[in-house]
């Protein structure tokens, strides 16, 4: 089962931040310049996790994850309260 996550980040160094927004660019879609929204399973989620705690500085850097519910073909969009400019994701999927 997929699930939307909300992840944003706030990474001091700037390499480690171009690092970081490689990831998840490889992950999810970037809705602001920190945040992005992403349909994972719990493996990709697990993978991502183990990759971004690789290469933040652990006291330094901080990841926020928010669980935004079930993606389902009914409800291919998160419930996100918008004001201003409006995101549509593109829609992802699992191959195996």
């Amino acid at each position: 089962m997929r699930r939307f996550y909300l992840v944003s980040y706030d990474i001091v160094n700037d390499k480690r931040r171009n690092r970081v927004s490689k990831i998840l660019m490889d992950y999810g879609d970037r809705i602001q310049y920190s945040v992005f929204c992403c349909q994972l399973n719990e493996r990709e989620l697990l993978q991502l996790k183990e990759k971004l705690r690789s290469r933040i500085h652990q006291l330094e850097d901080q990841v926020l994850f928010v669980d935004a519910g079930i993606v389902s073909t009914s409800k291919p969009i998160p419930d996100i309260e918008y004001i201003g400019k409006n995101w549509i994701p593109e829609p992802r999927v699992q191959i195996i």
